[in-house]
């Protein structure tokens, strides 16, 4: 087993152990604070994902202090920001796993999709979901509003992953040599699950 797949393998064991209502709350205690704190911190794992308030990454994968290098952005879109902020979990740090995480029920790909009546600086972020919205509006062309919201947000995962790559020379080369797998998964609020839709290739 590669140290991407072991990785991922720690990923869905953890969840399937927050799923079982029987998480082992790794890392949490006072003494993996301090080995972090003194000798610095060596996740495993880089996730992007939402900022929605029901998507705590940490704990739906069951793992601790130092473990996974988080970067949480409304719609886990791949701005500049968030490109940089993964740069340093799979380049600097060398995590041998990038996981994209969507989720069900996402705000910011429901109001892309609806068109809904944003301001500040929220329309600009939503036009990086729109190519994800008309993508699955081709796709699905029988659903209508908020009925094409699961296939927006699948979408939108596969969308914020193209974006990475086309703007990230750094991930791009890890993932062509093999240091670096990227996934994409979708977490389901309504049952905690995360279903892995595969790998970017």
């Amino acid at each position: 087993m590669t140290d991407s797949d072991a990785a991922l393998q720690r990923l869905k064991d953890g969840n399937a152990r927050y799923r079982s209502g029987q998480p082992m709350h790794p890392g949490f205690d006072a003494s993996r604070r301090r080995e972090t704190a003194e000798h610095g911190q060596r996740p495993f794992a880089t996730v992007i994902a939402c900022s929605d308030s029901r998507v705590p990454v940490e704990i739906i994968f069951d793992q601790g202090i130092g473990d996974v290098f988080t970067v949480r952005v409304a719609g886990n879109v791949c701005g500049l920001d968030a490109i940089g902020s993964i740069e340093l979990g799979v380049d600097y740090l060398e995590t041998p796993l990038l996981v994209v995480l969507g989720h069900s029920q996402c705000g910011a790909v429901t109001a892309a999709l609806t068109g809904a009546e944003l301001h500040g600086s929220i329309p600009a972020l939503l036009d990086r979901i729109r190519p994800a919205v008309e993508r699955a509006k081709l796709s699905h062309p029988l659903q209508h509003g908020e009925e094409l919201v699961p296939a927006a947000v699948e979408a939108n995962v596969w969308q914020s992953i193209e974006d990475l790559m086309r703007n990230s020379p750094a991930t791009r080369r890890r993932a062509a040599a093999a240091t670096l797998k990227v996934v994409g998964a979708v977490y389901h609020l309504e049952d905690g699950r995360v279903e892995w839709l595969g790998e970017y290739r």
